[in-house]
């Protein structure tokens, strides 16, 4: 298997892309590891403890697999990288880790890093476009591209401040998306929130004397997670969108 490594700020965390093979189809993943169990909210599963973090390229012919059952390939992917179920939160995506960007920044002795993939192909304005995809009995009828963010930290964040960051965060996203006026894909007159599969892990550090309770805008966290998730998120748009472009070419 080989690997790339990525090279972090953080202490303690080891990040890397790994290419390999899932049911024989060549994809490539992020994988984040850590010295010891560290909490995190996923918008996939909620709160967890885990060692691992990952974000998984499924290309479109496996995608459309996987999305009919999707239940039993959070249970099968985990084998192929060695790693018990129980220590992996992950994310799975369109996006390859080809074009990951990383955006690291800190004030005084906090750092967060903001690992993020993604496109816009169908991107869409929360509240005002219509659904063309359900979920039933674990499928899903339609698979789609998607925005992901894996945001780290070397301060321990609160279960509330876990979660405020993912509204922190996808503000920010949001301001990318507008900063390089991106349009829906299903009512083009209106600017883009994000896409309907988006997803995003935060993990919070384990240092006692670093503890932080909100990371809304006004805070120093709040506006280093939106500083790193708003540069991520255009860097990795704006490569994906190259590829595309590459790929066209080459037809």
């Amino acid at each position: 298997m080989e690997k790339k490594l990525i090279k972090l700020k953080l202490e303690k965390v080891k990040a890397e892309v790994l290419y390999h093979k899932f049911r024989n189809v060549d994809v490539n993943t992020l994988l984040v590891s850590f010295n010891e169990k560290r909490r995190l909210i996923s918008t996939l599963c909620g709160y967890d403890e885990v060692r691992f973090v990952a974000n998984s390229y499924q290309p479109d012919e496996l995608s459309q697999v996987i999305m009919k059952d999707y239940a039993a390939f959070e249970e099968d992917f985990p084998r192929v990288l060695g790693i018990p179920r129980s220590d992996l939160s992950f994310l799975s995506t369109g996006a390859n880790m080809n074009n990951l960007a990383v955006c690291e920044k800190s004030y005084r002795d906090r750092i967060v890093c903001c690992l993020a993939t993604g496109g816009v192909g169908n991107a869409l304005r929360s509240g005002v476009d219509k659904a063309d995809w359900i979920e039933q009995d674990g499928a899903y009828a339609k698979a789609l591209g998607t925005i992901n963010i894996i945001l780290l930290t070397n301060v321990t964040l609160t279960d509330g401040a876990l979660a405020k960051s993912i509204i922190t965060a996808t503000e920010a996203k949001t301001a990318a998306l507008h900063d390089m006026g991106a349009r829906s894909s299903v009512s083009p007159k209106n600017l883009a929130t994000g896409t309907g599969t988006d997803n995003m892990i935060v993990v919070s550090g384990t240092d006692p004397d670093k503890k932080v309770r909100t990371t809304g805008g006004h805070t120093k966290m709040g506006e280093l997670i939106g500083a790193t998730t708003k540069v991520a998120v255009a860097e990795t748009i704006k490569k994906h969108q190259a590829m595309l472009a590459r790929e066209t070419k080459k037809r």
